[in-house]
């Protein structure tokens, strides 16, 4: 693609970067075919290549955005299946981020719009405060249909049905190693997940000791970084996962560590970017040595050989689920499902596996009619194959994909845990291995 910026405009690192970016992209259009939001709109300006010419304009023009393109660009999911069919190599995740932030610095949202992404940027990264946020939705959801806003009627009906108590396995601390040591890691416990899902972190931690890590919770981490890098909001974002990049760097300086692991891939795919992020700061070195260890829990277990079982060889078909953030944004497309037939699972694959189920951090929340088709979709090719059981390795898909479907839906990690010596998962209800 010609661009046409001026020497001025280049002096602007984000906009150097996505200058690189516009010129990789030949137009071919192979992206159409897997963006989720093309399938189900059909219109070619909420597909990556329409978004493309959207932002080129947008940026090249130094004009402040308009309502036209905030809008498509609002509806990407960012779930990054466009990047894994580019046969140029276009790097959509770092141009769309960038159109973010300068939608933020220059288009000024309807008040609601903006007291709702307010109100979602200083709930959902706080875990107590989600929890707080969680309790009043449960309390409201007998009378969700009653609420005429959509978006406000999406946040009451994604409450769970129980909320679980907090784990002290988050709080900073040290886990030793059971038997000889043979690595040091860090878990990300991250902030979503710990107000919707405690279970994760404990599988986590158990499976890691059981096979040799010494597992540290590292004081001053928290939340990625994620929810507000994607509403573009760049000064909030960066001050969180500097947060991060800090606590665990001092971790390296001092015993060391083999590992950062996160076990929500959502969040894995931002803290793996953080060099990109921070790459003009004066963190940037620490930043990078941050995101040259950060792994997905799947990558940590293949390196450690998680021993074969045939405890379930008899029974137990899993669906697995692959979120977008690790097959498209991290490229992580084998491990999860390596790992589960290794343990004794039959794993079953969904049609349509590349396509988004619609939850992409607050995508269900602020864009609920999309976000309610793809889960229909989503769910309804998974019911197809008929299993057992859901396993996926985000916490906002199993949050999205169970509140459509009566299958039960665990994490990964927690078949994982279960199948090499650990607790039943809590989710898996009344089913049982044969």
């Amino acid at each position: 693609m010609q661009t046409h910026f001026t020497p001025e405009q280049l002096k602007d690192p984000a906009t150097a970067r996505s200058n690189e970016i516009l010129r990789s992209c030949v137009h071919c259009g192979f992206c159409t075919a897997t963006c989720p939001t093309y399938q189900v709109l059909g219109d070619e300006l909420d597909s990556p290549r329409g978004r493309i010419y959207l932002i080129k304009d947008m940026i090249e023009n130094d004009r402040p955005a308009d309502p036209q393109t905030v809008k498509h660009i609002d509806r990407c999911l960012s779930c990054l299946a466009c990047m894994t069919t580019c046969p140029s190599g276009v790097h959509y995740m770092h141009l769309v981020d960038h159109a973010r932030e300068y939608i933020e610095n220059t288009y000024k949202r309807p008040l609601y719009e903006r007291m709702l992404r307010w109100t979602l940027a200083r709930i959902l990264p706080y875990p107590m405060r989600f929890r707080v946020a969680m309790l009043g939705a449960k309390i409201a959801r007998p009378f969700a249909g009653l609420i005429p806003e959509k978006r406000l009627r999406a946040m009451v009906e994604m409450a769970p049905k129980t909320i679980p108590p907090v784990s002290r396995n988050d709080d900073p601390q040290v886990f030793p190693a059971i038997g000889p040591r043979r690595k040091r890691v860090a878990l990300m416990t991250g902030c979503a997940q710990r107000a919707l899902n405690t279970d994760i972190n404990d599988a986590t931690i158990r499976v890691l000791r059981r096979l040799g890590c010494e597992v540290v919770i590292a004081e001053g981490q928290g939340c990625c970084g994620a929810l507000t890098h994607h509403m573009g909001k760049t000064a909030e974002s960066h001050g969180t996962a500097a947060h991060n990049i800090r606590a665990w760097h001092r971790e390296m300086a001092g015993e060391g560590l083999d590992a950062i692991v996160i076990n929500t891939s959502g969040c894995g795919t931002t803290v793996k970017d953080y060099g990109h992020m921070f790459r003009n700061e004066a963190l940037a070195q620490e930043a990078a040595a941050v995101a040259a260890i950060a792994r997905d829990i799947s990558e940590v277990l293949i390196d450690l050989e998680v021993p074969e079982q045939d405890r379930f060889s008899q029974g137990l078909t899993v669906a697995y689920h692959a979120a977008c953030s690790l097959q498209h944004g991290q490229q992580i497309k084998t491990y999860p499902k390596d790992l589960l037939r290794r343990v004794g699972f039959k794993v079953v694959e969904p049609e349509d596996a590349h396509l988004c189920c619609g939850s992409a951090g607050t995508y269900n929340l602020m864009q609920p009619d999309i976000s309610k088709e793809l889960k229909a979709r989503k769910v309804a090719t998974l019911e197809a194959k008929a299993p057992d059981l859901i396993a996926a390795g985000n916490i906002g898909c199993m949050m999205q994909i169970g509140s459509g479907t009566g299958i039960p839906i665990v994490h990964t990690v927690e078949l994982i845990d279960w199948a090499t010596g650990g607790p039943k998962p809590a989710g898996l209800g009344t089913v049982e291995a044969a």
